[in-house]
């Protein structure tokens, strides 16, 4: 049941949806090279012009193919999660055109406004439409210009339109803020590890010890405790996350059914995985953090810090994590043909590398730095995580009048 005062029209009563421009036409007649968008502008919420292509196209069909401020730009597949995603041109250039995977829906502004169309489209709502009449593949989804037609427009009176995406618009811009903190606060931590981590720029009382060349062995253990007790926290290296439960990344456990010939971390363990992945272009050395203790397959290299130590862990976690020990595993790693990406290393040749580090009084002050400015980071990423949540539930709630706003008369 529609709110008092809404209608639900398709979207071709209401707007215009044109499609783009195609690639590769021959025997152009008078060509003229132009700009246009392509699929990779139009982003979740946002135009990116960073990267701008031309196209060639005959002069009398400018026209039809450029694009007008105002318009809804919108994409036409890409991931599940993707469908229905754009946002508003605002004419940066002109004439720009768009490509033929790229819709420019132009609204009738009296019943429609623009940035209440791009919300509706990205909600719930829509991408729940778009996903339910989609063509599906394996991981990606698409949807034509007559699905798009036929997108059912939740339409409140224009002025109640305008006061939804003004609210809507506060949160985008606390997010965008808090985007750019995020973002200056990670770049201040990788810069802190990239100095400190490396002897470059030296803390106050330090400057005059000097740093101390060490075998890896002579600071590490290498752990090859069995899972005899039957532990389940099977565990997997994380990019982002470091060592976490199969259960929490991916919702299930994807290993054998015998576990005891897993090996058993305790929190503060590392774990060297000699897969290369993004970012990791000779493997990740990762801690556990998460758990008091946790399994891993035996083809992860694992070690500890030798008991007792006279070495800091923290420092020890960033090290790694900065690839401060790559150029050891760069001048021993073979890769095999056969092994998918997996590094050769032998654990007697990880285990003879050097490492140049200062003495634990100054490793202990480097990571507290380096903490200081992770704990930064993180309280970014839980505002960042925590505004993205309102907004959907804003979003959710105000767009389909679950919840009214009150318009300010005239």
């Amino acid at each position: 049941m529609l709110p008092k005062g809404w209608k639900k029209l398709s979207l071709a009563m209401v707007a215009e949806v044109r499609t783009g421009v195609a690639k590769g036409k021959q025997n152009l007649k008078n060509p003229v090279e132009l700009p246009y968008l392509r699929v990779a502008n139009v982003q979740d919420g946002y135009i990116d012009i960073s990267n701008i292509k031309t196209i060639q196209i005959e002069q009398d069909q400018i026209e039809r193919y450029s694009l007008k401020a105002g318009d809804v730009l919108m994409t036409e597949g890409g991931d599940f999660d993707k469908l229905g995603r754009g946002d508003v041109w605002n004419g940066e250039i002109s004439p720009c055109l768009h490509q033929n995977h790229v819709f420019a829906v132009r609204t009738d502004h009296s019943i429609l406004t623009p940035h209440f169309l791009a919300a509706l489209s990205a909600s719930r709502y829509g991408k729940a439409y778009f996903l339910s009449c989609a063509k599906k593949s394996t991981n990606l989804a698409s949807i034509n210009s007559t699905q798009l037609k036929e997108f059912p427009v939740l339409l409140p009176p224009t002025d109640e339109q305008q006061k939804i995406t003004r609210i809507l618009s506060v949160w985008d811009q606390a997010i965008s803020t808090t985007e750019k903190l995020l973002t200056n606060s990670q770049q201040q931590k990788k810069a802190l590890i990239q100095q400190l981590l490396t002897g470059k720029q030296r803390l106050p009382n330090f400057q005059s010890t000097s740093w101390t060349e060490y075998k890896f062995k002579d600071i590490f253990d290498r752990i090859t405790t069995r899972n005899v007790n039957g532990d389940t926290n099977v565990l997997t290296i994380s990019g982002r996350y470091g060592l976490i439960s199969q259960k929490e990344a991916f919702n299930r456990v994807i290993a054998s059914d015998d576990l005891s010939n897993y090996i058993l971390l305790k929190k503060g363990d590392f774990a060297f995985n000699k897969s290369y992945s993004i970012g990791y272009p000779f493997g990740a050395i990762k801690p556990l953090e998460r758990y008091s203790q946790g399994i891993v397959s035996a083809l992860y290299l694992c070690f500890g810090l030798k008991k007792p130590s006279n070495h800091n862990h923290d420092f020890f976690r960033h090290f790694f994590e900065g690839g401060y020990y790559d150029h050891e595993i760069y001048a021993i790693a073979q890769e095999g043909a056969r092994n998918h990406g997996l590094l050769n290393v032998s654990v007697t040749d990880f285990f003879n590398g050097h490492l140049r580090i200062p003495g634990l009084e100054e490793q202990i002050k480097i990571a507290n730095v380096i903490n200081k400015a992770e704990q930064e980071v993180l309280n970014f990423e839980a505002q960042l995580k925590l505004l993205t949540a309102q907004k959907k539930f804003l979003m959710q709630q105000l767009l389909t009048g679950k919840r009214r706003v009150k318009v300010d008369e005239s």
